[in-house]
């Protein structure tokens, strides 16, 4: 690790400090209880003052990575980072009941729960104008909801759906929806056969940063899914903020 900060780096060296120290805590490498590296060793690694350290502990500290122990230094500390399986929750529940994301966290000991943000007849943004083969300026039906973890905003989702199977449904509604809007077009016999998902790491909107109340500049992960029914028609688009610092996902081949 010696002479990193001799390298170049777009980065300011309280960001790489707290990145350093934050892969290590995630990653399993510093322990919950575990000291971390000490301001000395920290100077050494980075050539970084004693405030640089210090604000870069902060920002781990906001984010419940690190906590200190006056006069015994900073340790690491139980990370809230879970990992989610986006492949078991592509069907409804079958008997309209909890989604089995909320049913899965429970089964770990965490409560889950959604708020409805917002429904309304929107014209999209273009990969969900392409997705469904809108043309510019015409609209979908947006859902917008924000996810908690244990009280935690973990995720801001915006759902779209063609007019055309939202308008006179329960989906046009503004109010929760028993089940989901995919048992909502399960009912109508569109039920989810193929899903397609591209998840890339990006910084978050304003919008997002707020809802999720981000606790540092932490990146959020966007997951765009699009769920194809029968004849293969796209029913349902889907923009999701997960934040980076609570979730990571699980995919087995």
């Amino acid at each position: 690790m010696a002479g990193l900060h001799e390298e170049e780096s777009v980065w300011p060296v309280q960001d790489q400090i707290a990145a350093y120290l934050r892969d290590g805590i995630l990653n399993g490498d510093f322990p919950p209880g575990e000291k971390l590296p000490s301001s000395r060793d920290l100077t050494e690694m980075f050539g970084a003052a004693a405030q640089t350290i210090r604000n870069a502990i902060n920002m781990l500290e906001k984010e419940e990575l690190a906590y200190t122990r006056r006069g015994a230094g900073v340790y690491a500390r139980q990370h809230r980072q879970r990992a989610m399986e986006p492949a078991s929750y592509k069907n409804p529940p079958g008997d309209g009941g909890k989604y089995q994301w909320i049913t899965a966290a429970e089964q770990k000991g965490l409560a889950g729960k959604s708020d409805l943000l917002a429904v309304e007849e929107v014209v999209p943004p273009a990969a969900i104008r392409d997705a469904f083969g809108l043309a510019e300026g015409e609209k979908a039906q947006l859902r917008r909801q924000v996810l908690y973890l244990d009280d935690q905003p973990c995720e801001l989702v915006e759902v779209y759906i063609p007019l055309d199977l939202a308008r006179g449904t329960p989906i046009a509604e503004n109010r929760k929806i028993r089940g989901g809007v995919g048992r909502v077009l399960l009912e109508a016999g569109l039920p989810p056969l193929r899903c397609v998902d591209k998840v890339a790491a990006r910084w978050p909107t304003p919008e997002q940063a707020k809802a999720l109340r981000m606790p540092t500049k932490l990146p959020v992960l966007r997951q765009f899914r699009v769920t194809y029914s029968v004849d293969d028609r796209p029913i349902q688009a889907e923009i999701m903020a997960k934040a980076g610092h609570l979730y990571e996902l699980e995919y087995e081949f």
